[in-house]
């Protein structure tokens, strides 16, 4: 029996599996834009293991994030309060290009003759103050029906106090039209800020009728297969959930597959004794890094979606891994523009026609052309070695721009890997030091296909001392689905003033509240409360200002000492974000509650350490080029052949079925006893 994940990425959709024996083995196949349930169900193909073998099923797809990107969901319409029709096109003020005087804002997702009003209101204290009309929700709907809409999104007024009326809507709305694809705001987030949860609503109705789609294609084809086991569903706060409550709330995928790679992440760094860990995951398409402290990985509810220098994007108001994703990968194309200067993506060959080197029909030079012309990737065993890379047609596309820039083809594959890691350097600066944190006070745990060939030339440049390549690490974000529980984010913005007298009170009744709506939320779907552990964060802020900063707040009854405590924690956090504090009244603003049903997942263990000599795992040498250490030849080693407790020293190439490990001139790497790889970037 085995227990099975599977992740879509942007080029390859990747599994991972472990037997009852302890076992664990993994397998790629491409990627399959359109038909996404295809490239799963060939990758458990190629993986020799049947569907009726699985004990647990957890899949991460791209589904949502790409059917926004693409501007491929369902035509959708809007239910709002009345004065609230235009919320959606008026925004927020925050264009990235301040002094661009012809500047447009993102259209809105649901054009203005799809947005209609309702009468009614509910002040900000959740209190009715105008009875819901509902009288013309009739005409609304057969106005819908004519223009063909799929998919309807309810966001009244102040319903984060009070769902009340937004309740009786979508009740409604069902009643008079059962077949559409309906959701509202209260269902997603209980959050202030009408733009923002607006936004998030109409995102949420845009995938849902896609993702119904695919989440019912692929069931039914797993069930076909003979799965008998319950599927889970990777989301954007590092937990699974079930399909039942996914399909509700499909937009909670966003970021499924990078957040199983942090929470992978997060979790190697407690086996290995690493907690304060900065996560790169560097996939064909895109580079996603996001900052672990104290072993935990940050969370955002102020995620966007599509924002760029040029573009503000879209708000997003759920839970989703706090990360930096840029589009900078092994498929990246690289360019000229018309000044004659080199560019690297963010614009990728994909799967399909995939880099040159490929030989699928792709012809534009890319990071991972550039890399095996500098001798850095094996053209013999290329894809797992199940494929032979081409490269003449590697070395066409890198003449190509050569010929632009009046370079050789060396001094092009070195440009371009040159500026896919300043650009990768610039994103873990955006996750450490602009929120206040030394990069060299940090361990750099990389993973996906690219991640072991730039790691340690970003760590060097960075100044981290440590690299930590997981074993297995092409297939990471697989492997760190496998080791998440169930886990529901409840949150509600609940302002309370922390020097009041009765605010102890109000923070232990509202979290009380909030995990009983979690235990009966996960007893209707038969999980029992013995297995329901809960987390509690809250959202500070000084009296009155715009934005919040979240700390822990651990167990136990609320009393005054803690109330100090977390006063204390509160300034210490602000400080070292923002460099100051203030002598100024704090207030709650948001309660932030986790609730964690533990399911039967991988728990890494340990090997014993053998001798320290690796000259077993060598397979040859190869010329390759270390860009600022200069061309040497390294020492290639297999990597199913490096067992724990085996050590060497740079120059080293370690070439494993799913990715290559790049270590410089001088830098010692240690096997350790779960089979990853340390290596020390500075003595």
């Amino acid at each position: 029996m085995t227990r099975i994940a599977t992740d879509i990425g942007g080029t390859f959709t990747d599994l991972v599996y472990v037997t009852s024996a302890g076992t664990v083995g993994t397998a790629k196949s491409h990627t399959t834009p359109g038909q996404f349930e295809k490239g799963v169900m060939d990758v458990i193909e190629a993986s020799g293991i049947t569907p009726d073998a699985f004990i647990s099923f957890v899949h991460g797809t791209t589904i949502v994030i790409n059917a926004i990107t693409e501007k491929k969901g369902a035509k959708t319409a809007l239910i709002t309060s009345q004065g609230f029709r235009d919320v959606l096109e008026i925004g927020r003020g925050n264009r990235p290009d301040y002094f661009n005087l012809e500047y447009k804002k993102p259209p809105p997702f649901v054009t203005r003759y799809l947005r209609r009003e309702a009468s009614g209101r509910i002040n900000y204290k959740g209190i009715e103050t105008q009875a819901l009309d509902l009288s013309g929700l009739p005409t609304i709907l057969d106005d819908f029906r004519a223009e063909g809409v799929e998919a309807i999104a309810v966001c009244l007024l102040n319903s984060y106090a009070n769902s009340a009326h937004e309740e009786a809507t979508l009740s409604r709305i069902k009643a008079l039209w059962p077949e559409v694809s309906a959701v509202a705001s209260y269902q997603i987030t209980r959050e202030w800020r009408e733009y923002e949860r607006t936004n998030t609503s109409v995102m949420s109705a845009y995938v849902q009728p896609i993702a119904h789609r695919y989440l019912d294609d692929l069931t039914g084809r797993l069930a076909e297969a003979g799965m008998t086991c319950t599927p889970y569903m990777m989301q954007s706060n590092c937990g699974v959930d079930t399909i039942k409550n996914a399909r509700q709330i499909p937009i909670t995928m966003i970021e499924s597959g990078p957040a199983s790679g942090m929470w992978g992440a997060a979790t190697l760094g407690r086996l290995i004794g690493e907690t304060e860990v900065i996560a790169l995951d560097i996939g064909g398409t895109t580079a996603k890094c996001g900052l672990i402290t104290g072993g935990e990985v940050k969370l955002s509810t102020n995620y966007m979606v599509g924002q760029t220098d040029v573009s503000a994007g879209y708000p997003v108001m759920i839970p989703v891994v706090d990360l930096v994703e840029i589009g900078q990968g092994g498929g990246s194309i690289a360019w000229v523009d018309a000044f004659g200067r080199l560019h690297v993506g963010p614009q990728s060959a994909g799967a399909m026609p995939g880099p040159a080197a490929y030989n699928t029909g792709g012809t534009e030079a890319t990071t991972t052309d550039a890399n095996l012309a500098l001798g850095c990737i094996n053209p013999d065993y290329f894809c797992s070695g199940t494929m032979t890379a081409n490269m003449e047609a590697a070395g066409a596309a890198l003449d190509k721009l050569a010929q632009k820039l009046d370079l050789s083809r060396q001094e092009t594959a070195r440009g371009i890997v040159r500026l896919a890691n300043n650009n990768m350097v610039n994103a873990i600066k955006l996750i450490s030091v602009n929120r206040g944190h030394d990069p060299r006070d940090f361990t750099l745990i990389a993973f996906g296909g690219g991640g072991g060939m730039h790691a340690c030339a970003l760590a060097k440049e960075l100044g981290i001392k440590k690299v930590a390549i997981p074993h297995q690490s092409g297939v990471f974000s697989a492997w760190g689905m496998l080791l998440s529980d169930l886990r529901r984010d409840y949150l509600q913005t609940q302002i309370v003033e922390l020097s009041a007298a009765e605010a102890t009170q109000q923070l232990s009744d509202t979290f009380a509240a909030l995990e009983e709506q979690a235990y009966q939320e996960y007893e209707a779907e038969h999980i029992d409360r013995s297995r329901v552990h809960f987390l509690r964060y809250g959202r500070f802020r000084y009296q009155n200002q715009e934005h919040s900063t979240e700390i822990d707040l651990s167990d136990g009854p609320i009393t005054a000492d803690r109330l100090a405590n977390m006063l204390e924690h509160f300034h210490t956090t602000y400080e070292r974000e923002y460099t100051y504090r203030l002598d100024a009244p704090v207030e709650l603003v948001t309660y932030h509650l986790i609730a964690i049903a533990e399911v039967d997942k991988l728990e890494p263990k340990k090997l014993p350490l053998g001798e320290g000599d690796a000259s077993d795992a060598i397979k040859g040498y190869r010329e390759v080029d270390y860009l600022g250490a200069g061309i040497h030849q390294a020492m290639l080693y297999r990597g199913d052949a490096l067992v724990p407790g085996m050590r060497f020293t740079g120059p080293a190439i370690i070439e494993e079925a799913e990715t290559t490990i790049v270590i410089p001139p001088g830098m010692p790497c240690t096997v350790d006893a779960y089979g990853n790889y340390h290596i020390l970037t500075a003595q």
